[in-house]
């Protein structure tokens, strides 16, 4: 039976609550509200008439998706790799989402994914079972690019 790689799996929760959170936050432009409005009504300027919140979930969700898709820039770099800057950031994502009532629900994954990270930081597991494997098919790829193929017939 196959090993479970933590940090694909927390990736990939990532991954839905940064496209969950891109969404509630289109959906947030047309219908503003806060999820703790039962409670009190002074949280009610963060969305209207400036939707700040809106606005800030929208970032966090397209940062988060560029960052474990990831975006061209980043990959392979000590900012795409390093599990601790995700554990800062992450925390910050879900208290955006977690305040807005249409993204209380990716604000619930990435709770989730930062304790699955977590898990994994523990372990000591990183990125080198990911990496490995892209990076030699980008080097297969890049090599068939240059080279002639060795052809045995």
């Amino acid at each position: 039976m196959g090993k479970l790689i933590k940090n694909h799996w927390a990736r990939l929760i990532v991954l839905t609550a940064g496209l969950y959170q891109v969404a509630a936050a289109l959906e947030g432009f047309f219908w503003p509200k806060i999820f703790w409005d039962f409670l009190t009504t002074n949280l009610d300027r963060a969305v209207r008439p400036i939707p700040f919140l809106q606005i800030l979930n929208l970032l966090f969700g397209l940062v988060a998706l560029a960052w474990e898709w990831p975006l061209a820039p980043l990959a392979c770099s000590a900012f795409h790799r390093s599990i601790e800057v995700r554990l800062v950031v992450y925390p910050l994502s879900s208290l955006a989402a977690l305040l807005m009532y249409q993204s209380t629900n990716p604000g619930i994954y990435y709770l989730v994914g930062m304790a699955v990270y977590f898990w994994a930081y523990s372990e000591g597991e990183g990125w080198t079972f990911f990496f490995a494997g892209r990076l030699s098919h980008a080097m297969v790829v890049a090599k068939a690019d240059y080279f002639e193929p060795d052809r045995q017939g």
